[in-house]
């Protein structure tokens, strides 16, 4: 007589396969849910796990939370890195196109949401890698040769500020105005363009 075994089949992955998978399912709630739905069975739930394995990858619940921030972060910095090298038809199409990526994160896949819960409930200091990485731009930024090292560093806080608020707020504050969604979106880069414009002719 055969048994036949119900519910779901676990797949035994590599530890960098796994960590990938969860992340993967985290990145999915938090861009349909909101931070709030980032709770350790959710998360399990959604990555098809055990509780106990996320906890065994990530340490808590917040460790996931910073690993997901870096996870975002450090595919935002490789994109705009890979724009940079690509280049485009102007410079000014290429820092466009690097705009464009920089707002796409932090609005419609729910960074600048999952950077406030961490903020707020005082665990960004979980995130260690953030800083290395937002340096190699800085310095990429500055390689061009038409910023200075400070100028660079001041176009990569306004910019990551602005998606930000455009993430946080954006659709909210367009809609008290009667505005469409992305009225702010539109606002923030061009205040970039402009911004960024000022620091090359100085």
């Amino acid at each position: 007589m055969s048994i036949r075994k119900t519910g779901k089949v676990r797949v035994r992955r590599a530890p960098e396969d796994a960590r990938a998978n969860i992340l993967a399912a985290a990145e999915k709630l938090l861009v349909e849910r909101g931070p709030l739905a980032l709770k350790l069975a959710d998360v399990a739930a959604a990555a098809g796990v055990a509780n106990a394995t996320v906890i065994h990858h990530f340490g808590s619940i917040d460790g996931l939370h910073a690993a997901l921030m870096e996870r975002m972060v450090g595919q935002l910095i490789a994109e705009v890195l890979a724009l940079a090298e690509k280049g485009g038809p102007t410079r000014e199409d290429t820092q466009e196109a690097v705009f464009e990526a920089l707002f796409e994160v932090f609005e419609t896949r729910g960074a600048a949401r999952l950077a406030a819960w961490l903020e707020l409930t005082g665990e960004w200091r979980r995130v260690t890698h953030i800083r290395e990485a937002i340096q190699s731009v800085i310095v990429r930024r500055a390689s061009f040769g038409d910023v200075n090292p400070q100028q660079s560093l001041d176009l990569v806080l306004i910019s990551v500020t602005l998606a930000m608020g455009a993430g946080l707020f954006g659709h909210a504050l367009a809609e008290l105005v009667g505005k469409p969604p992305g009225h702010a979106r539109e606002v923030g880069m061009e205040m970039l363009r402009v911004f960024h414009a000022a620091q090359v002719a100085k």
